[in-house]
């Protein structure tokens, strides 16, 4: 297939793209570039060459960028939380807006299958059940309420023509060239190396569901590969039943990676997300589809690497690793402007 990857510079789009080519798929990035200051590591030698890349921003894509591929996979979105509620009105006009331009795009270009990276966070405060895809949704940020109305927006966009599936990914982790630290088990993994102390600022009490960057990986490739009806109109959520644990509880699981690491925490937050997620589906309707990875397996992972890559404090803080701070430097240093539009100056 010749698939268009949106986001394929950004953290799970740069492990996602040598998957589909090592499948044979000719894949085509599509990316703003505003994390190319930084790389974590380089992939190992025999891994596929980097795609061919078509820089431009997720708002001004037309239907004619889009004529002769067979699907697109969707990641290109102001990132998390944080970054969203940052400028709310701009993550709307991209995450929502922008995503759904996409979509009317690659309907209207003749793309047979659209392919969105959803968001467990669609969720927000559970009612303390374990949430599945019929739940209803209850999100509580700019970024959380635009997953809820691109698959409000896209839903009856699928036919017979056009395939629409949505993945619900939990919060993710483990290693990636374009890393985030600004990710929960990312985050106290970096902690735990770099000053082995893991000091929460909260009581980390609430729950997530995490899965890591190659289960979701995988997710995308049974979506793009799985028979039309297997998917079509489908939500997903991504991830694994029994990887859902209260943050103090993925603080405990990665000190006990980090030999000597001392967890200390503080009261309890103001942020009220809170949810437990069911996934039994994914792995009982999305053919191929089996979640492989644990909580403990990554921290494990991560520490690894580290090792390998002589890890230090100065890069685990360097600001292409934190969404907000890159994009805050890059409208500081009058690259982008307000808009996160690239500066003509």
């Amino acid at each position: 297939m010749k698939i268009l990857v949106t986001g394929t510079e950004g953290y799970i789009g740069s492990r996602l793209a040598p998957l589909l080519m090592a499948r044979g798929h000719d894949v085509v990035g599509l990316d703003t570039a505003f994390y190319r200051d930084g790389t974590l590591y380089n992939d190992p030698v025999g891994t596929p060459v980097a795609p061919m890349m078509r820089y431009m921003d997720l708002r001004r894509v037309t239907a004619a960028d889009l004529r002769g591929f067979d699907a697109v996979i969707h990641l290109a979105e102001l990132s998390n939380d944080p970054l969203g509620q940052n400028r709310p009105e701009i993550t709307f006009e991209i995450n929502h807006k922008g995503s759904v331009n996409l979509a009317t795009a690659a309907r209207e270009a003749g793309v047979r299958r659209f392919v969105y990276a959803s968001s467990c966070s669609v969720y927000g405060v559970g009612s303390g059940d374990f949430l599945d895809e019929t739940s209803p949704t209850n999100p509580q940020t700019a970024y959380a309420k635009c997953k809820v109305l691109v698959e409000r927006d896209l839903t009856p966009m699928a036919d017979q023509q056009f395939s629409v599936v949505f993945l619900r990914n939990a919060t993710a982790y483990g290693p990636s060239p374009r890393m985030r630290f600004d990710i929960v088990l990312n985050d106290l993994s970096a902690h735990a190396w770099a000053n082995r102390k893991i000091a929460m600022l909260s009581d980390g009490s609430p729950w997530r569901p995490i899965v890591h960057i190659e289960d979701i990986c995988e997710a995308m490739r049974c979506a793009v590969e799985a028979p039309a009806d297997a998917i079509n109109g489908q939500v997903f959520n991504v991830g694994q039943t029994g990887e859902n644990y209260r943050v103090r509880e993925i603080a405990d699981i990665v000190a006990g990676a980090y030999p000597g690491c001392e967890v200390t925490s503080g009261p309890p937050s103001g942020d009220n997300r809170s949810y437990r997620v069911n996934f039994d589906k994914i792995h009982t309707q999305l053919p191929g589809f089996k979640a492989r990875w644990t909580a403990k397996m990554g921290a494990e992972e991560l520490r690894k690497l580290f090792e390998r890559i002589d890890f230090t404090r100065e890069t685990f803080e360097f600001r292409a690793f934190t969404r907000l701070k890159q994009l805050k430097y890059l409208q500081r240093t009058h690259q982008v402007d307000d808009d996160l539009f690239w500066s003509a100056r």
